[in-house]
C-alpha cells in the first residue's frame, strides 16, 4: 500500500468517526486514530520511522539509534533498580526498533530472566524480533499487561506519543479544540468546555495548551500493577517536556503539539495523516503526581544530560572513538537532547538513592 493510499484511507476512517460522533471529535480521539488505527495509523503501518537521517526514509532519530552509549548508561540504572527491588524482569514500552532492548540486554546479561516488550505496532514488533533474535526466549512480547508486574519499567519517548486533549482560551472563554469536517477536509473546531489546565494561566490573551489524561492514567495503571505484586519494582521515563510551571507559562501560548516527518517538524497534524508522527511535550508534574497519588515514590527528576552523566556516560565517551563521542554528544548537549529531555523515576518501596538522580535532582521544581 502506498503512502498516499494509507493517508487517504485513514482520513476516510477519521471522517466517518467525526460524522458518527455528530460532526466533532476531540483531538485525543483524532490523535488515537491517526497514530494507532490498525494497519493505517502512523505507528501501526509499515512505513519507515526511525533512522539517523531522511535518506533512510525515516522521520526522526531517538537516543538509542543515535548512540549505543545511551543504553549502556541506562543499563547502570536498571541494574541498580533490579537489585534494589530484588526482581529479574524488565518491561519496555514503545521499544521502537529494538535498539534500546539490545543495548540493555547486552549489558545486563543473565541478571534479567525476562525482557518484556509492550508495543502497539505490529510492523515494529517484526523489526524488534530480528534485532533481538540473539537473545532468544529471554525476550517476550506482550499484547496486554498482566494484573501484577514486578521488575523495572523503562520508556524512552513513549509518554509524548500518548493522545492529549487540547484546551484553547479564546477571548477569555475556555474551549476544547477538536476536529471536524469542512467540504470533505479535516479542520479545527472548538467547543466550550469545563476542562481547565491544572495550572492557572495568567493573563487574558488567547492561549492554547494540552492536558494529558491518558498519560496520567497510564502511570496510574502501571502503579497499580507494580504494587499488586510481591516485590514491586521501579520505573524510568525519558522524554521531552517541562514541569507544570514551565509547561503552562503564559508565554507558551501556542501549545506544544508537533509533527515529525522526514526529519522536519511542522505544527499541522490534520494533513498527511498517518504519514507523520504527532507528539506533545510531557507535563512531568502531572506524571509525577499520577504516580505519587497511586502509591509510588518519586525517585527523582532531572535533565537527560545530568541523568546520563550520573550513570557514567562521560567515562564511556572518554574511551570511545571520535565518531562515537560526536554522536553521544547530542545526548547531552543543551541545544540537542541534553536539556529539553528529562527523566523521572518511580519506585514501589521506601525511597532509595537512584544513581541517575544522585546529583542535579530537580524534584523540587515539579
Amino acid at each position: 500500500m502506498t503512502a498516499e493510499d494509507i493517508s487517504a484511507q485513514l482520513t476516510q476512517i477519521i471522517g466517518d468517526a467525526i460524522q458518527n460522533a455528530g460532526g466533532w471529535i476531540g483531538f485525543d480521539h483524532f490523535e488515537a486514530l491517526a497514530l494507532y488505527q490498525p494497519g493505517l495509523g502512523y505507528y501501526a503501518n509499515a512505513l519507515p520511522k526511525f533512522g539517523a537521517g531522511p535518506a533512510s526514509g525515516s522521520d526522526f532519530v531517538t537516543a538509542p539509534e543515535l548512540s549505543p552509549l545511551f543504553g549502556r548508561a541506562l543499563a547502570v540504572q536498571v541494574a541498580q533498580a533490579l537489585q534494589a527491588s530484588g526482581t529479574r524482569e524488565v518491561y519496555e514500552f514503545g521499544a521502537g526498533t529494538g535498539a534500546l532492548a539490545h543495548q540493555l540486554l547486552s549489558q545486563l546479561g543473565d541478571t534479567v530472566d525476562a525482557y518484556n516488550i509492550v508495543d502497539l505496532s505490529g510492523s515494529l514488533r517484526a523489526r524488534q524480533q530480528l534485532t533481538l533474535a540473539l537473545f532468544g526466549d529471554q525476550v517476550r512480547w506482550l499484547d496486554a499487561l498482566p494484573d501484577a508486574m514486578q521488575g523495572v519499567v523503562v520508556g524512552n519517548e513513549v509518554l509524548d506519543a500518548m493522545p492529549v486533549k487540547l484546551l484553547a482560551r479564546i477571548q477569555g472563554v475556555w474551549h476544547e479544540r477538536g476536529v471536524a469536517l469542512h467540504d470533505g477536509h479535516l479542520t479545527w473546531a472548538d467547543q466550550p468546555t469545563d476542562l481547565r489546565p491544572p495550572f492557572q494561566v495568567e493573563g487574558e490573551h488567547d492561549y492554547l495548551s494540552e492536558i494529558q489524561p491518558q498519560a496520567e492514567a497510564f502511570i496510574a495503571s502501571l502503579a497499580e500493577r507494580l504494587l499488586a505484586s510481591e516485590r514491586g519494582g521501579a520505573a524510568f521515563f525519558l522524554d521531552y517536556g517541562f514541569p507544570e510551571a514551565e509547561y503552562f507559562h503564559p508565554q507558551r501560548h501556542m501549545g506544544t503539539v508537533m509533527c515529525h516527518q522526514a526529519h522536519q517538524s511542522d505544527m499541522n497534524p490534520l494533513v498527511a495523516v498517518g504519514l507523520k508522527d504527532i507528539t506533545a511535550h510531557v507535563n512531568f508534574t502531572g506524571i509525577a503526581l499520577a504516580g505519587q497519588n497511586h502509591g509510588l515514590t518519586v525517585l527523582g527528576y532531572t535533565s537527560q544530560a545530568r541523568f546520563l552523566f550520573n550513570l557514567g556516560l562521560a567515562d564511556a565517551m572518554a574511551s570511545a572513538s571520535l565518531a562515537e563521542r560526536s554522536q553521544a554528544q547530542r545526548l547531552i548537549a543543551e541545544h540537542e537532547m541534553g536539556e529539553l529531555f528529562k527523566v523521572v523515576g518511580f519506585a514501589t518501596h521506601d525511597h532509595w538513592q537512584a544513581l541517575g538522580f544522585a546529583a542535579g535532582d530537580r524534584s523540587h521544581r515539579l
